[in-house]
């Protein structure tokens, strides 16, 4: 969907002779988040939907004034999961009146938009069962189903299919879709998977549509005008040209969607190498009307624009999401930066492709300085998601789900380097552990993890685990040590106080005065880290991140270690993530050696734990409290530290 808006390393890698590396490591920063061990969990229930069968009347949706009354048959295929005698599906009681039920259904009742169906018998674990639902939607804006204009259509993210159709609405339970719509005969219709039949009587039309692959209710679609412009382009398997699969552009006099259907063919080719073969069976397109809330909606086979909306990033975006997305689904909404971030970023992959990388490096950017100039303090993840899905602008946050995410893509391509990060996206997306099916962040860590054969859990803590980014306060000086050797000190510190530490590799470029340079990478995995280098001609400046690929950053350097603020009275930050599931991270700073003691109450004062109660050097220090056995609630944790002393509040959500 797109939105209307440890131990230092040395790597010498370009010219220069390098000599010596001395490194004093200051106050090391430690953290660690569990991943949302529940995920699995909340994507379980008591049962597993096969397939959505809709029988859709709408033949009036299209009348002047518009109705959005319709009435519909649904027949819904599940497996039981755990022995169950009724089940409770989604279905807002705003939009829809259930009239009646039938099959393995004997009755239902309908309240606070849940409809629970009583079924003939228990059914055990295995059997697979089918029910009948009669149903309407009445005529009501609910931002869902849209009538206006000639135009009828839906759109759902992240849980609107319950406001036009009981279903259980979770990206988690994906499910076949059968559907039959009856319209004016004027009227073309477009929705998931292939074209089955259309039928054709007097002034009346059927059309019926059948997915071949599993999707995902949020991503369920008919999108449908009066006279209706479609076009049909195809591409052609790359291993068997004699196969294609058709891409259809619905579109409405007098826009001109052509420069999108030629380009759609080479972007097919270039995604399906990089993250492997497109995978469905039709490519689909469709502009709406101003009803439309977006700028485009990824929906599983056909895509939703704005009107007129034939733009080139709006079409890699939304095409990218048919892999990431689609093929491979979020698995809770805590985890919906799989999707958006992933799709945003495939936009800068496309601009490189087709203009090179200082254009990718420029789309990157831009997104970056975005997301520093509207950073509203979230982390990309926030296991509270998976339980409760937050209001749509924040879960689609554009500063941190679009573009903070989209450039975490890119600073992990900096970390593993351009083979194997490309190397990383194409095994994800070709995995069959993931492909039709749902994946969670824990999950595409261990991936990246198993690729590159390095642990790099900690890249994901302080990036997607955490919110906001590094802001550093860096300084350097020059000495000459005689007989043509000059020593270089570089002095790396973070004085960010509302998150963690980043620890990230950083590169740092040497300027000699005869004109030439030196690249050098190193970690950067403490607070206050110095470096020394020693070089054989003189040097004349100093550039910290020079091709800017730490994109989320804040960043200051001055000449002069002297210059460099320290550690300045004690002080106690507040936790993060907060609110928090299970862990959180604490930290904390003292300006001298300290006995330091912290202490966690609960809300009536009584204390609960001591997580802390050491004596520490002078830094700034991280503590992770972990106590799975507490209630959800309001708790309290104080630092002491001799005269110093600070509280603060947090909160516990399950």
């Amino acid at each position: 969907m797109k939105l209307l808006k440890s131990s230092a390393k040395l790597l010498v890698l370009l010219t220069g002779t390098f000599i010596a590396l001395t490194v004093v490591a200051g106050t090391h920063k430690s953290f660690s988040i569990e991943p949302f061990d529940t995920a699995h969990f909340y994507m379980k229930h008591s049962y597993d939907v096969l397939k959505y069968k809709l029988d859709l009347d709408i033949y009036h949706c299209y009348q002047t004034p518009p109705s959005k009354e319709f009435t519909a048959k649904e027949v819904i295929t599940f497996k039981v999961d755990s022995a169950l005698n009724s089940i409770g599906l989604n279905a807002v009681n705003f939009s829809l009146a259930v009239d009646s039920v039938g099959m393995a259904a004997v009755s239902f009742s309908h309240l606070s938009d849940t409809l629970k169906i009583q079924l003939t018998r228990t059914f055990q674990p295995g059997e697979i069962v089918e029910i009948e639902i009669y149903f309407k939607h009445k005529n009501v804006t609910d931002n869902a189903f849209y009538a206006a204009g000639g135009f009828v259509f839906t759109d759902t993210p992240p849980e609107g299919s319950r406001k036009w159709f009981p279903c259980w609405d979770r990206p988690s339970d994906k499910a076949l879709l059968d559907l039959t719509a009856k319209v004016p005969a004027t009227v073309k219709l477009g929705s998931n998977g292939k074209l089955a039949d259309s039928l054709l009587i007097a002034d009346t039309l059927w059309y019926h549509w059948t997915s071949r692959d599993p999707v995902s209710t949020y991503l369920i679609t008919i999108s449908s005008k009066i006279n209706f412009l479609l076009d049909i382009v195809y591409w052609h398997l790359p291993d068997n040209p004699n196969d294609s699969i058709p891409a259809r552009f619905y579109y409405k006099y007098p826009e001109i969607p052509t420069p999108m259907e030629l380009l759609i063919i080479p972007m097919t080719s270039f995604f399906s190498e990089k993250f492997g073969v497109y995978p469905f069976e039709k490519i689909g397109f469709a502009t709406l009307n101003s009803y439309f809330p977006w700028g485009g909606m990824e929906n599983q086979t056909l895509i939703n624009l704005r009107s007129n909306g034939w733009q080139e990033g709006l079409i890699s975006h939304e095409f990218s999401h048919q892999w990431f997305g689609d093929l491979i689904t979020c698995g809770t909404w805590a985890d919906v930066w799989l999707n958006e971030s992933f799709a945003t970023y495939c936009e800068s992959v496309w601009i490189e492709h087709t203009n090179g990388y200082s254009a990718y490096k420029s789309h990157l950017e831009g997104q970056a300085n975005y997301y520093l100039g509207a950073n509203p303090g979230l982390p990309i993840y926030n296991p509270a998601y998976a339980m409760q899905t937050p209001d749509p602008n924040t879960l689609y946050n554009t500063a941190i789900v679009y573009d903070k995410g989209a450039c975490v893509l890119h600073q992990l391509r900096y970390v593993l380097g351009d083979s194997l990060f490309f190397q990383l996206l194409y095994s994800y997306a070709t995995d069959t552990n993931f492909m039709f099916k749902n994946a969670v962040t824990e999950e595409f860590i261990q991936k990246v993890n198993q690729v590159s054969g390095q642990d790099l859990t900690w890249f994901f803590q302080e990036w997607i685990y955490h919110p906001d980014h590094p802001e550093y306060y860096n300084a350097y000086e020059f000495q000459d040590l005689g007989n043509g050797n000059w020593n270089v000190k570089f002095l790396m510190k973070q004085t960010q106080d509302q998150t963690v530490f980043f620890r990230m590799p950083v590169q740092i470029q040497v300027q000699f005065t005869d004109q030439t340079d030196t690249l050098i990478q190193v970690i950067n995995d403490v607070n206050d880290q110095l470096f020394e280098f020693t070089f054989s001609k003189e040097p004349k400046s100093l550039a910290f991140d020079p091709y800017r690929n730490i994109l989320l950053k804040q960043a200051t350097i001055v000449e002069g270690i002297q210059q460099k603020n320290k550690v300045a009275g004690y002080h106690l930050y507040q936790n993060v993530p907060n609110p928090f599931m299970n862990s959180t991270i604490i930290n904390y700073q003292v300006p001298k050696p300290s006995a330091v003691k912290i202490s966690v109450f609960d809300s009536a004062g009584n204390l609960i734990d001591i997580p802390a109660d050491r004596k520490h050097e002078a830094g700034i220090f991280s503590l992770q409290f972990n106590r799975k056995d507490l209630p959800p609630g309001v708790y309290f944790y104080k630092m002491e530290s001799g005269d110093f002393n600070a509280t603060r509040r947090m909160v516990l959500v399950r």
